[in-house]
């Protein structure tokens, strides 16, 4: 893999049924919804959403997708607004070669350029939950909840680990 043959592109008539087609590992369904699902909640919330097809040159192996100014617990004043990633998956076929780490500094690259400088991200907690994946890349607990997720942040003034 090289780094410049990596981009994000956006979900065109062209490339959804391929995107759809998009799948993880049998054993990390439980941990992300399918790409299709998340293509009709984009489409329901196009304000917020911000879903990307992560590309290898002329091969889709990934989507990502952010969103921007979200507030968690509106009915709470001091609740700010938050973005971040709502979903990441990595074809079965494609894991481990550096795709999901590109995809989240893609993500932050974005919120950075919109002025952001925290990332938000959620996931279930279990055994093969994405947590070390996050963690390795600098995010840490919030000590909150979003339904069942465990929240994590990044900031993204602070320099990444190694």
């Amino acid at each position: 893999m090289t780094a410049s043959r990596l981009r994000l592109e956006k979900v065109t008539p062209d490339n959804v049924l391929a995107a759809c087609r998009l799948a993880v590992r049998p054993d990390q369904e439980r941990f992300v919804a399918p790409v299709a699902r998340s293509l009709a909640e984009a489409y329901a919330q196009p304000d917020i959403a911000w879903p990307r097809l992560v590309c290898d040159g002329d091969r889709l192996v990934g989507f990502v997708m952010a969103f921007f100014d979200i507030r968690f617990h509106p009915e709470d004043p001091g609740d700010r607004p938050r973005s971040g990633l709502w979903r990441l998956a990595v074809d079965a076929a494609e894991q481990g070669r550096g795709y999901g780490r590109f995809a989240v500094e893609s993500v932050c690259e974005e919120i950075r350029r919109r002025g952001g400088s925290r990332v938000t991200v959620t996931w279930t907690p279990g055994e093969g939950s994405p947590e070390a994946f996050y963690q390795k890349l600098g995010f840490r607990r919030t000590g909150e909840m979003s339904g069942h997720q465990i929240v994590g942040e990044l900031d993204l003034a602070c320099p990444e680990p190694a």
